[in-house]
């Protein structure tokens, strides 16, 4: 008698050693969820021992980086996990979102130029800076047309970024002593906005299905009374772009839309052993020091995000009604605790990297039209 085959098994994987708690039980409870959704065994976090030889499909914490890491693992393509993959750290970074401000600009290994001049209408003014040196000359050419925000490209949740608005200022940036190491490990220099609005667009491959989304974000105060991320409302449906923008929706969801299709499409051009069966992009809307409206891709997330839990909430809506078109979805961080509301399902209840306390949930409510 021939053997019945194992079914595949969902995987967390906590990609950074000595990640914090809160990352590592999301990225458990997301997985164990999606294993639920596609029918499939869930096999708890990764283990070498215990998973050796076994047929995995694996949910990272972080977008995958290099060849090296991928073959250990067994990832071949986008099929294979619930994330993306990049051969050079930089490229799932904010980095890539801007150019540099000349040839003669430091650039890691890898950089292709190809991808900022792919983008430049669908991203605000900013230069990328990977070395001490060309800082100064990079915001002294973006401040002549007003303030700028410094963003180090590895923060997260919007944490560590801060606003300046003249050459002085950014002097006594360049003068603290970790200036250096700030600069060696990549900023993004940035024209800030004022009265922004952040939009969320992308899309999910998953287990046979597309799903692509628009939505907004929003931020909350962390215990230190930091802003941060608290949340996206998004609205998913089941196909693609096309199915998306088939909605009626607003001009400016529409503009959102289009922008982060382009830079989606210049990531797979510029970087062509990149691949992502998750694609999520921040588009930020507001005005400029002049007053003039702006819309621009903020940065990318290839990986397990803030909306990815209610990206596997509208999964498991389609999967119990294979005809619904579209679904709204709403996930809420907070850092204080509260009574959830009657129709939520919690993620996560605990203690997080900065803070005593996190809670993190997701609710689902049906698309009117």
């Amino acid at each position: 008698m021939t053997p019945t085959p194992s079914r595949k098994m969902v995987v967390a994987y906590s990609v950074r050693a000595g990640a914090p708690q809160h990352e590592v039980q999301t990225n458990k409870a997301l997985a164990r969820w999606l294993a639920h959704i596609l029918g499939l065994n869930f096999g708890g976090s990764y283990d070498p021992e215990k998973h050796r030889g076994r047929d995995l499909y694996w949910l990272p914490t972080q977008t995958l980086v290099g060849a090296r890491q991928a073959q250990a693992l067994g990832i071949k393509s986008a099929d294979d996990l619930w994330g993306g993959f990049v051969e050079h750290d930089f490229i799932c970074t904010k980095a890539i979102s801007h150019g540099l401000r000349s040839h003669l600009a430091y650039a890691p290994q890898g950089w292709a130029p190809l991808f900022s001049e792919r983008v430049r209408d669908v991203v605000l003014d900013g230069l990328t800076v990977f070395a001490l040196e060309d800082a100064r000359p990079a915001a002294e050419h973006l401040l002549y047309s007003g303030p700028i925000r410094l963003k180090p490209i590895h923060a997260c949740a919007g944490r560590g970024q801060e606003v300046i608005n003249s050459l002085d200022a950014f002097d006594e940036v360049l003068a603290r002593t970790e200036a250096a190491r700030l600069f060696r490990d990549g900023v993004v220099l940035e024209q800030d906005l004022s009265k922004v609005f952040t939009h969320s667009v992308g899309q999910s491959f998953i287990g046979g299905k597309v799903l692509s989304y628009c939505g907004d974000q929003y931020l909350t105060k962390d215990a230190h009374g930091e802003d941060v991320y608290g949340g996206s409302n998004l609205l998913v449906v089941q196909g693609g772009y096309a199915e998306l923008l088939a909605l009626e929706l607003p001009d400016e969801v529409r503009l959102a839309i289009e922008q982060a299709q382009i830079f989606d499409r210049a990531a797979d051009e510029a970087y062509p052993d990149f691949y992502a069966s998750r694609r999520n992009y921040d588009i930020a809307q507001g005005l400029d020091s002049s007053g003039k409206p702006r819309s621009g891709v903020l940065e990318q997330s290839w990986r397990m995000g803030g909306a990815s839990s209610a990206e596997l909430a509208a999964l498991q809506s389609f999967v119990n009604d294979p005809q619904m078109p579209a679904i709204r979805v709403s996930t809420v961080e907070t850092y204080s605790d509260r009574t959830l509301p009657a129709d939520a399902i919690e993620i996560y209840r605990g203690p997080a990297e900065n803070s005593d306390f996190l809670l993190k949930y997701v609710t689902v409510k049906p698309y009117d039209g």
